[in-house]
């Protein structure tokens, strides 16, 4: 909406005088305002009350927008995971490899395979991916900012709210000092320090792990909200949105959703019949468009062969998928290094991002011989046809190397990866199943402007590798051989993609062999195509999307900073669009 300023004036100083705050604030945050985390069986099975908001999705960026919206409206958050408070895999770093690799039916993370091959996971638990990734904070860069149409001031805003309760700086790890210094010897400068920015050059982040390696996450921020007006329910698999379309309206209206307990029982939640209450899908990349399939909103073709009834035929729904690839490299040294996971970052001018990780925990439950951030031990399986290849075999294959010396292993990895890529794939249903995973294509590297940066990138690696801080570190006198590392390199980078081990002549080949995710994967539900710049899905009401499946490129060198910070964002957003209409302002 529009304001002259003098209008803008009035309308925040009357937001000032309400009875909650849409600012940062003095006071101080605890965790003993969180609310009470309710099994979703413990939901009525008859309906008795309703919601000014029902958010769907406990994730990175629905646990700060539940938590802002709750500040003055009746909400409904539903997440289809489980608490992350209690669990070691989630909350220490030193864990932080069999959390990802944890293939339980109720663990935090939910593995799932592209038709590329490529190994990935998404969060099933409250707070989302910022219980299950490495913990980096990075703010979104100006440029972004302003091409997704954003507010720069509330943007500013939001971005302080989200790290002054969850974010403090890392005591930099010996391997993220090395890469930094590497980093400034090969050229990628100037050095920013320590800076939330993204600035080209090399800098240290920020991390949701604090000095004990306890992880802070987005569940976090739901401390922030009204626990009286904010209703959270585990393990509620939402199935679809319900939509009320009688004849005689414009468009098809949202008016609940139908969810799955923990047991099994079906339930059903609805929106009061305040013309304002909204259904909001934050469930990710991969679960707001499979949504909005399953509720009938998408390719009326695709739809009907899963006999979904069709509310809104829209071609683009889970169109324009794409994950910033990442290739490693291994980098033996002469005694294990201490854990850590990525706190350095080299920002260079070709949309290429250099960053580290290294040893292993020391937890008993710690997995004591992995192959670094990307691998969570599920083996190389170059050796198995590809199509005999599965998660089971890659297991098999893992324990293997549990007869294997640790030494084998000491060493970090130096990371690569893209930064926009040009290569984009889909999203499409298996099945009617929501806790089944869809088939993801993101055709890595099918554009050439992306494997050109690919290269770069390694390249950049190598002149990091012949640096004097790295020779220093070489468990070979003769420091570190290129080729070498490249070969023990397709080796550890673990995919289900044909390898050509001993041949890494061609970079280009390398690229291919052993791309690998660094769980950054967006699109899906495009804004222009899907929802509009507000967020609103296109073409029903009551229904909006906010989080990374709106975007056309992963924000920053790590999106959670920002995919947090959106969440407040739009709450903030929606809360005085609400009270401008009821000032009439």
């Amino acid at each position: 909406m529009a304001l002259s300023k003098r209008m803008l004036f009035i309308f925040q100083a009357m937001v000032c005088l309400c009875s909650f705050s849409l600012s940062q604030g003095n006071q101080q945050f605890s965790l003993r305002n969180l609310p009470t985390l309710q099994k979703a069986s413990s939901f009525p099975v008859m309906r008795h009350e309703t919601y000014d908001y029902i958010v769907v999705g406990g994730g990175t960026a629905g646990c700060p927008l539940a938590a802002t919206l709750s500040l003055k409206y009746k909400v409904l958050l539903l997440e289809r995971g489980g608490s992350p408070y209690g669990n070691r895999n989630v909350s220490y770093m030193e864990n932080f490899h069999i959390g990802l690799s944890n293939m339980a039916p109720d663990s935090a993370s939910q593995a799932f395979i592209s038709t590329d091959g490529v190994i990935n996971a998404r969060a099933r638990v409250l707070g989302g991916g910022t219980c299950i990734n490495a913990g980096f904070y990075s703010r979104a860069s100006s440029n972004f900012i302003q091409e997704v149409g954003w507010d720069e001031d509330l943007v500013n805003e939001s971005f302080p709210w989200v790290e002054d309760k969850i974010v403090q700086w890392p005591k930099i790890a010996p391997w993220q000092a090395a890469l930094r210094d590497g980093l400034l010897q090969a050229g990628v400068s100037p050095f920013n320090g320590y800076t939330y920015d993204h600035v080209s050059g090399t800098k240290v982040g920020g991390t949701i792990f604090d000095e004990t390696g306890y992880r802070h996450t987005a569940a976090d921020l739901l401390a922030a909200g009204d626990p009286n007006n904010l209703r959270v329910l585990l393990h509620a698999s939402v199935n679809r949105i319900v939509f009320n379309s009688q004849r005689g309206q414009l468009k098809p209206r949202a008016t609940g959703v139908q969810f799955t307990d923990e047991n099994g029982g079906l339930h059903q939640a609805f929106l009061n019949s305040n013309c304002d209450s909204e259904i909001i899908v934050s469930a990710g990349a991969i679960g707001s468009p499979q949504l909005l399939l399953l509720s009938g909103i998408g390719p009326k073709n695709d739809l009907r062969s899963h006999k979904i009834p069709v509310v809104l035929h829209n071609k683009y729904v889970g169109k324009g998928m794409a994950d910033n690839p990442m290739n490693s490299i291994f980098i033996p040294t002469k005694s294990p290094p201490r854990q850590s996971l990525i706190e350095t970052v080299g920002i260079t001018e070709a949309g290429v991002f250099i960053e580290a990780s290294s040893g292993f925990g020391q937890s008993p439950e710690s997995i004591h011989c992995h192959h670094g951030i990307m691998s969570a031990e599920i083996g190389q399986l170059s050796t198995i046809p590809p199509k005999e290849r599965s998660l089971e075999k890659a297991q098999k294959y893992a324990n293997t190397k549990l007869n294997l010396p640790k030494e084998i292993f000491h060493g970090g990895f130096i990371l690569e990866k893209i930064d926009g890529p040009l290569s984009t794939g889909h999203l499409a249903l298996i099945d009617t199943d929501v806790k089944k995973n869809p088939a993801v294509t993101f055709n890595y590297f099918s554009h050439p402007q992306d494997l050109t940066r690919c290269v770069y990138g390694i390249k950049t690696i190598e002149r990091i590798l012949k640096t004097n801080r790295f020779s220093e570190l070489s468990a070979n006198t003769d420091g570190h051989s290129m080729e070498r590392v490249l070969n023990m390199s397709v080796q550890a980078n673990v995919n289900l993609i044909p390898k050509h081990t001993n041949d890494t002549e061609s970079l280009e080949q390398f690229c291919r062999d052993t791309v690998i995710t660094i769980w950054h994967y967006h699109g899906g539900c495009h804004v222009g195509k899907v929802v509009d710049q507000q967020h609103r899905v296109l073409g029903v009401s009551g229904v909006r999307v906010v989080d990374g499946s709106t975007f056309s490129r992963s924000p920053g060198t790590n999106p959670q900073a920002t995919v947090m910070m959106m969440g407040r964002y739009f709450g903030v957003m929606i809360l005085r669009g609400r009270l401008g209409r009821a000032a009439g302002v």
